[in-house]
């Protein structure tokens, strides 16, 4: 059976229209899976309108609970908690990290640690194909496992269901969910904006995707906003990554995001270029004959 090709779209910062082109990516396409990797801010459902298929809870992590009938108030947990959780006879689970350390140090095992949901993931399904997405709960981590087990999922399902592509909505910046949003990948889709702190955080996204092997490509979004900037980055490009399109300013693409569907539905100069852009991914990116 072929490996399903999986393209991740990225940015070095929020805000760069990278779910804006994943979503068009997904409207576009015709034999795809649809994973929404940016667990933290989990926004893809929002402009695919999925129906959910299936629900399950993410566990991850541990937290200390106490049993108050077996404390005898001797403080020493409150004593030892580096982080101010831990009182006696009770355990602030919004502080608690689950180290565990409460739990081993009190004298008559009055303190247990507990498994406690994360989070959520789900199997749903669009016009266009499946989509696995996620949602952390406020405050809680591991979200690199979570990056993880939905990419695991949508992989899965594109090889049960002979699809040739997984267009994984990756979350922005550099750290932990990033690297765990680019093993495996056949590539990288870079969306940057024309300004000086894009162009620094691409840069550094960049280097990521150098210490992984996976190749990068860029499209500049509202590349006319700034045009020197755009050249910038664009003199940038060579052996590192390879630009790809340039999107325009439109404000079809603030009216789309408002009624909740993709731009490319719409039409208008930006959905023009991502129509362009998709071709290229299609072709130069995954290596795929377009059947849209």
């Amino acid at each position: 059976m072929t490996e399903p090709a999986e393209i991740v779209v990225l940015s070095g910062k929020g805000g760069t229209g990278k779910t804006s082109v994943a979503a068009a990516f997904a409207d576009l396409s015709a034999d795809a899976v649809f994973c929404d990797a940016d667990v933290d801010a989990a926004n893809l459902s929002l402009v695919l309108s999925p129906e959910e298929l299936e629900r399950h809870p993410f566990i991850a992590s541990t937290k200390a609970f106490v049993d108050p009938s077996k404390c005898v108030e001797c403080g020493l947990c409150k004593e030892l908690c580096r982080f101010d959780a831990a009182r006696p006879g009770k355990i602030d689970e919004l502080s608690c990290e689950g180290c565990g350390l409460c739990s081993r140090v009190c004298p008559p095992g009055a303190i247990e640690m507990k498994p406690v949901v994360s989070g959520q993931w789900f199997i749903s399904s669009t016009e266009k194909g499946p989509l696995v997405h996620a949602r952390l709960e406020p405050g809680e981590g591991n979200s690199g496992r979570l990056v993880a087990l939905v990419r695991q999922k949508a992989r899965e399902i594109a090889k049960n269901e002979a699809r040739r592509l997984i267009i994984t909505d990756g979350p922005p910046g550099i750290g932990c969910p990033v690297i765990a949003s680019l093993s495996s990948a056949k590539a990288a889709v870079l969306v940057a904006e024309p300004s000086l702190t894009a162009i620094h955080d691409l840069n550094r996204v960049l280097s990521v995707c150098e210490q992984f092997g996976v190749p990068a490509y860029c499209v500049i979004n509202k590349y006319d906003i700034h045009e020197d900037n755009s050249k910038q980055i664009e003199d940038l490009s060579g052996e590192r990554f390879r630009v790809i399109g340039r999107i325009p300013f439109d404000e079809e693409v603030p009216r789309s995001m408002a009624l909740g569907i993709p731009v490319t539905s719409r039409g208008g100069r930006a959905a023009e270029s991502i129509k362009a852009i998709w071709d290229e991914v299609l072709g130069s990116v995954a290596g795929l004959p377009d059947t849209s």
